[in-house]
Formats: structure tokens, C-alpha cells, sequence
């Protein structure tokens, strides 16, 4: 939307994210994520989630924030995902699944620690505002960093997933474990909290247009999800951290796409 400084600390989002990963690897004995190399599923999947985001006016996360807000039209942009994923995953090819990269600790953390001091550097060059900016997205990021550690398919894209699949395949052992339906529900509960705390809950309707459009994209976001392996909050805070090129590429296409989505959406506007 014109500010490349706030797109900037959105990508740095998971920029320390690291730190949990080698406390949990070091203190745990919790395996870090192996990082995959990219293939143009990655960059397909990233831009089809972009301009479904685009659509959508939000990701995943930022859906359920909104439907919590009251914003109705967002329900079609869940049950978009659901579709997407009981009818469309089965036909992407699974066995076109990316290769591990597999990186040495100190290769891994060693360059992890010296991105860190590169963005440590930079916040000492913007404006305090920028800066306070930047440090709260940060700790946002290393917050999500330590949610995924505990349950890396917390996100509530990646429950309803869960469970679309084992209907799908008839296999309860897929099902979802209680503990990811608490993470989702007080996740909920806190953006609803907030929501009625700041007075921006208001109930939205829908019109059928408005329906439409949203259920469109969240077909597009949620087969672009599996064809790149994650949306934008695990590429950012998992996939990246863990120095995926999959990770990577898919973040990359997905900025395209949603570049790309809001100029024809612009072109769309002025046309009418």
C-alpha cells in the first residue's frame, strides 16, 4: 500500500525467531526444522496465496482477527479455505515435494545470529516512531516464533486443515490433537477481547457479491498454502528463520501476488 518501511519489518517479522528454535535445539533436545530447497510450486503457490490475500484484504491470521471484529464476509473466506483443501489438494502432485536442506548448527545459527545484527544495525537509522514500529513486530514475531515451537500447525488456517483432511481421508488419526483447538480457541477469545476493548467490534453483513468474492479467495489462499507449503505466518516465522529457500521464495511470490492483486483491484475501482 505505498510504505515499503512497514512491508520491511513484516518480512524481519521472524528475524529472532531463531533464538527460541536453538534454546528448544540446545536446552530440549527439540530438533530444528529442516529448511527445503525451492521448486515452482513455491513460487506458484506463494503468488496464487498473494493475490488470494489480496482479494480477501487480509492472510490467514488476520482473517480470523476480522471475523472476531464481526466482519461476516470472512466466514466465506474460511469455508473458501476448507473447499479448497477437500477438493483441490488431492490433485496437486505430492510427489513433487521439495528436498531438506540440510545445514550444520553452527552454518545455521551462525547465519541466523549475523541477519539479526544486520537488522539490530538498521533500527538504530529510522525515525524513534519507525523504530518503536519495527521492535513491536519484532517481538510480535518472536512471540509467534514460540507458539509454533510449542505447536508448529497452531495457526487456525493450519487446524481447519487438519481436519478437512481426516474427513476427507476417513482417518481420526489425523484428526486434530485438543490441545491445537485451545490454541485456536483462546487465540479467538484474545482478538475478541480486544476487539470489544478498543471498540472496533462491529457486526458486518454480507451481500452476496461480498460473499462471492471472499469465497474465491479463500480457494485461491488455501491451495496456494499447499502448494508452497505454508502461508505467509509460517513461511515468515518458521520457514525463514529455518533459512528455507522454499520459505523464501514463497514470501517473495507472495508480495508479488498481492502487488498484483491490488493493482487490477485499482484498475477494477477506476473502471466503474
Amino acid at each position: 500500500m505505498g510504505n515499503p518501511f512497514f512491508l520491511l519489518a513484516i518480512m524481519t517479522s521472524g528475524t529472532f525467531a531463531w533464538i527460541l528454535i536453538a534454546s528448544g535445539h540446545y536446552f530440549a533436545d527439540m530438533a530444528p526444522r529442516s529448511g527445503f530447497y525451492a521448486t515452482i510450486y513455491s513460487f506458484a503457490g506463494g503468488l496464487l496465496f498473494g493475490l488470494g490475500a489480496s482479494a480477501n484484504g487480509g492472510c490467514g491470521v488476520s482473517t480470523v482477527s476480522r471475523f472476531a471484529r464481526g466482519e461476516l464476509p470472512m466466514f466465506m473466506t474460511i469455508l473458501g479455505w476448507i473447499v479448497a483443501w477437500l477438493a483441490l489438494e488431492p490433485l496437486i502432485p505430492q510427489a513433487t515435494a521439495p528436498e531438506s536442506i540440510h545445514l550444520s548448527g553452527p552454518i545455521r545459527y551462525g547465519t541466523l545470529m549475523a541477519l539479526s545484527l544486520v537488522v539490530l544495525c538498521c533500527l538504530f537509522f529510522v525515525r524513534p516512531e519507525r523504530r518503536k514500529l519495527w521492535l513491536s513486530i519484532l517481538g510480535i514475531g518472536l512471540l509467534g516464533g514460540l507458539v509454533f515451537l510449542y505447536e508448529p500447525h497452531w495457526t487456525p488456517s493450519g487446524l481447519l486443515r487438519s481436519m478437512s483432511l481426516s474427513i476427507w481421508h476417513g482417518d481420526t488419526e489425523k484428526w486434530p490433537e485438543s490441545t491445537r483447538f485451545m490454541l485456536v480457541a483462546i487465540l479467538i477469545l484474545g482478538m475478541f477481547v480486544a476487539a470489544k476493548l478498543t471498540g472496533s467490534f462491529l457486526l458486518r453483513g454480507m451481500a452476496f457479491q461480498s460473499a462471492a468474492k471472499h469465497f474465491a479467495a479463500g480457494c485461491l489462499m488455501g491451495v496456494g498454502a499447499v502448494m508452497a507449503k505454508g502461508g505467509n505466518d509460517s513461511q515468515l516465522l518458521v520457514a525463514m528463520p529455518s533459512l528455507s529457500l522454499n520459505g523464501f521464495a514463497a514470501v517473495a511470490s507472495m508480495v508479488v501476488g498481492i502487488f498484483v492483486g491490488l493493482y487490477v483491484l485499482a484498475l477494477a475501482g477506476k473502471d466503474k
